[in-house]
């Protein structure tokens, strides 16, 4: 990944290469010697249900994910250290806050901006302070639960649609500071769903449990879904996902025009292949992600 330039060099590069309870009973009670270990057994078990809850299991665990996401959390590989490079840039903005959500947008279906969210949420979750919770906004095609390879469950049309409690909506993915909350059963009006106030509404309320958490989106193709653009306007900072040699120069200037430029932080094309001397000169061999920041 390399981080240069301005919006229009992006957009050059792309002009250049156009021509997925049951519990046991509990037994009769029996006398019993009330030892001091026992009591302390007990204090612990009070102590342990004022505790916050985790975030529900849906059989969570590293080696579930989807192959692709492994190479995101080795800590020596190429993908992670793109998605380090994003990660810097967008909590280390050269002017302005940090961002407290960040939605990952393509102009068009299979670009790879679910791959990117689920990768970007892993690296989030491997800094020093902030969590990370992604949220799967895709509602006609979602893929981050299966990315994560967890089981079906109700997620954010629960709670848009029928007013389920977010705190229920959010799962443990199997690395800590990770969480998700998943698409949930397919709506019949995603996009009046995402453009509600509820939607709104539910943002604020997950920024404000947690001060070093950071929302990642997943949301709709820009050109396929209405309520991507109202998603935008909820959200403090936008990537772009551009898979190389696919998405026209035309269609990414409207989008960033509809979104605007102010809003967006970073690029990242998607399967870009580096050149033989990039390769040498990097020391890494292939590289899928390049990224570009955005002023």
């Amino acid at each position: 990944m390399k981080i240069v330039g301005k919006v229009s060099k992006a957009l050059n590069k792309v002009e250049s290469v156009h021509k997925p309870d049951f519990t046991s009973p509990a037994p009769p009670d029996e006398p019993q010697v009330i030892s001091s270990s026992t009591v302390a057994e007990e204090r612990k078990r009070k102590v342990a249900a004022k505790a916050p809850s985790l975030p529900p299991d849906l059989g969570a665990s590293t080696e579930n994910w989807d192959e692709r996401l492994v190479h995101a959390i080795e800590t020596f590989s190429g993908v992670a250290e793109s998605f380090r490079k994003l990660r810097t840039m967008i909590l280390h903005p050269e002017s302005g806050e940090p961002p407290r959500s960040v939605m990952v947008v393509s102009c068009d279906p299979q670009e790879g901006k679910s791959f990117v969210c689920a990768n970007l949420g892993v690296s989030f979750a491997h800094s020093v302070k902030e969590q990370a919770l992604v949220i799967d906004c895709d509602l006609r095609r979602p893929s981050l639960q299966s990315l994560f390879g967890l089981k079906h469950a109700r997620g954010l049309t629960e709670y848009l649609r029928d007013g389920d409690n977010i705190s229920d909506m959010i799962y443990a993915t199997g690395l800590p500071k990770l969480s998700i909350i998943p698409s949930g059963s397919p709506p019949d009006n995603p996009s009046e769903l995402l453009s509600s106030d509820r939607m709104s509404a539910m943002l604020d309320e997950l920024a404000d449990m947690a001060d070093n958490r950071l929302l990642v989106l997943d949301s709709p193709p820009f050109h396929v879904a209405a309520e991507t653009l109202v998603l935008s306007q909820l959200v403090d900072k936008v990537v772009l996902v551009v898979r190389w040699g696919k998405s026209g120069r035309e269609n990414i200037k409207k989008m960033v025009d509809r979104i605007g430029r102010e809003k967006i932080i970073g690029v990242v094309f998607n399967a870009f292949e580096f050149n033989i001397l990039d390769k040498k000169i990097q020391g890494v061999g292939y590289h899928n992600y390049y990224a570009e920041e955005y002023y």
